[in-house]
């Protein structure tokens, strides 16, 4: 390949990671294991897994940026010449690392990622993908050659870092339910938290608020639309008319979130049956649009009566609803930063069970023990106060555990 037909893709991964800050990682960057040969990364659209790439390769390849490569696959040379073009020339040229974004978008992808690792044995390859890809043990059996992560949304915990407000080391649930009230008076007595946390339910999760903060709320529904009508289609077999009825739904349960809607009554509003509409409801989940909340594992066909359906988070709830009620915004917030590091389930009192002991109410100020007193490890999740006592703990310190 000719350099002036390639040098342009160099152009722009130079431009780029030049411009990235290195201020702030976000939690999962230490946790990679990034002398692995071949790395995935899967997360919701927004949530910085370019940042991430970005970061690295400023990082790791300042004295040697030639040796790395970032390459976006929604980039439009991609219609005209393949990725294989590019390792080829990049490897050739004494290359050694190429991370790959949005991979979800290159057909027969894992495939051509078994392949090069068979070509190029000694070549590192990063990619990020929708969290909608389902790594199939059956394409060539990347599954067993690869490392895979999950990046989620920011924390409370990440938020408050990425504010200049002040670091927190990761709290685990243990520690959180044994040492709260020490935890929070020494938070507290330099952070007026409630603020904060104020701010982060309603724009916190996805780092890219920090572009434009007015534009947020239309920027979080374009990237809702991207992911459904540009990843969806990218990663499933979809007609249109099925992506316009899931975005319908979508619509539609965030107005009824967190109770469960009649599910049938649900699909005769979508014109559709219910194999589809369970078929859409795996898809928003696996978008990270929805969460479902379920007293065991499910199976597909169980899914036609979910137990509890939830926005994915909060910035969600307040950007698709005109009113987003403040009991629902606090539950969705709980449920969003438990399942990160914990096993949630929908027990048969209270709000949640975590890790298949410890149950939670999840309220107010005046919340009270009343639906789930006498019961061995039951506690409180209480919003708009700074410290808590015995178990009556904030609800802002569950946003400490990643």
């Amino acid at each position: 390949m000719e350099i002036q037909t390639i040098e342009g893709l160099y152009l722009t991964s130079n431009r780029m990671v030049a411009r990235t800050a290195t201020k702030f990682h976000r939690y999962l960057y230490d946790e990679i294991c990034w002398g692995a040969t071949i790395i995935g990364i899967k997360g919701a659209r927004g949530v910085g897994k370019t940042t991430m790439l970005l970061q690295r390769i400023k990082e790791e390849f300042q004295d040697s940026p030639e040796k790395a490569l970032y390459v976006s696959l929604d980039n439009m040379w991609f219609k005209t010449h393949s990725l294989t073009e590019v390792i080829e020339y990049h490897y050739t040229h004494g290359g050694t690392h190429i991370f790959i974004d949005e991979v979800h978008k290159y057909e027969n992808w894992q495939t051509l990622i078994k392949n090069v690792s068979d070509e190029y044995p000694d070549l590192h390859i990063v990619y990020t993908g929708s969290s909608m890809l389902e790594i199939d043990q059956r394409e060539g059996d990347l599954s067993r050659r690869q490392l895979t992560y999950i990046l989620y949304g920011m924390s409370f915990r990440e938020y408050l870092e990425f504010e200049n407000v002040t670091q927190i080391p990761v709290i685990g649930l243990e520690e959180l339910l044994s040492s709260h009230q020490r935890i929070a008076m020494k938070i507290t007595a330099e952070v007026r938290v409630l603020g904060h946390f104020d701010k982060y339910l309603k724009h916190g999760y996805y780092p890219f608020y920090k572009d434009d903060i007015y534009s947020f709320d239309q920027r979080l529904q374009s990237v809702i639309r991207t992911v459904l009508y540009e990843d969806l289609p990218a990663v499933e077999d979809v007609a249109y008319e099925t992506i316009r009825k899931t975005e319908r739904m979508l619509m539609i349960l965030a107005e009824h979130v967190p109770q469960t809607p009649n599910m049938n009554e649900l699909y005769g509003q979508l014109e559709t049956n219910r194999n589809m509409g369970i078929k859409m409801l795996s898809l928003l989940e696996r978008a990270a649009l929805l969460s479902f909340l379920s007293s065991e594992a499910k199976s597909m066909k169980q899914l036609a009566k979910p137990d509890k359906i939830f926005l994915d988070n909060s910035n969600l709830m307040y950007s698709l609803t005109a009113g987003a009620q403040i009991g629902t915004v606090r539950e969705v917030f709980f449920n969003n930063q438990l399942k990160v590091v914990n096993e949630v389930n929908y027990p048969k009192q209270g709000d949640f069970l975590v890790n298949h002991k410890y149950l939670f109410e999840v309220g107010g100020r005046n919340k009270t023990f009343d639906q789930i007193k006498d019961i061995e490890n039951s506690y409180l999740a209480v919003d708009s106060i700074e410290t808590g006592h015995g178990n009556r703990i904030p609800l802002w310190m569950f946003g400490l555990l990643y």
